[in-house]
């Protein structure tokens, strides 16, 4: 059996750079399909869930400039492409639905196929097809794609879990739609206020990020902006 022997007794220094939060990074990669102009993003992790995440954003007509050595990602999607993403790149990743509330509230529609990724735990989707269709949208559900479309308009929304992705996608969502949405036992993870703060420095007006009650007052357009993930607390 190996052995791992340690002698102490020496004063330790030094500063590390701790990489930015993954799941603060991912809904942040969706939320810049929300404006028409560039959003960078600052120390985005250097990991394949953000590779593909980027790749996804490709797919629906966006421009990506990544820059490894600062950590740094430009997105620019002046006018979306697709609504659709391919099964090949939704397989790959669990977090591919969060592209759902960006796309159906800029276009009004979106077709995406069940999520892979990961399969720890039980991670419904319930949840966020429930704050979509309290916001106005329609929701089928096929054997190959979940599909959404409808014009949103803000509602009273109590989720009967606090699921984190559900709140990000509900509230990315409720941004652009007419009226005021309220989040009841909305989840209160680090990195949802981390993406409730890109969202309003991009001009949506959101309160009670961090908390189980988010309130957001629907604007007609997002702008692009310059955010920075937090950082990753594992």
């Amino acid at each position: 059996m190996s052995t791992l022997s340690i002698k102490g007794g020496k004063v330790l220094s030094g500063s590390l750079a701790i990489s930015g939060n993954k799941n603060a990074a991912l809904p942040m990669i969706a939320a810049a399909l929300l404006a028409d102009e560039p959003v960078t993003l600052e120390n985005v992790p250097d990991i394949a869930d953000v590779a593909v995440m980027l790749e996804a954003a490709e797919s629906f007509g966006a421009t990506v400039a990544r820059d490894l050595k600062n950590s740094t990602v430009t997105i620019s999607i002046p006018k979306l492409k697709s609504v659709r993403l391919s099964e090949s790149l939704a397989s790959k990743l669990r977090t591919s639905f969060l592209f759902a509330g960006p796309l159906l509230a800029r276009a009004r529609k979106a077709s995406l196929p069940p999520p892979g990724g990961d399969a720890i735990g039980r991670r419904r989707l319930d949840p966020h097809f429930a704050g979509f269709k309290a916001l106005g949208a329609k929701t089928s559900a096929g054997r190959k794609s979940l599909r959404l479309e409808g014009e949103l308009k803000g509602a009273k929304i109590l989720l009967d879990e606090a699921s984190v992705t559900a709140t990000e996608n509900i509230m990315m969502a409720a941004t652009l739609a007419k009226g005021v949405t309220t989040i009841y036992n909305a989840a209160c993870e680090p990195h949802i206020a981390d993406l409730a703060g890109m969202l309003s420095s991009m001009g949506a007006k959101i309160e009670g990020a961090g908390t189980n009650l988010i309130r957001i007052e629907g604007v007609e357009k997002l702008h692009g902006c310059t955010a920075r993930v937090g950082c990753d607390f594992i």
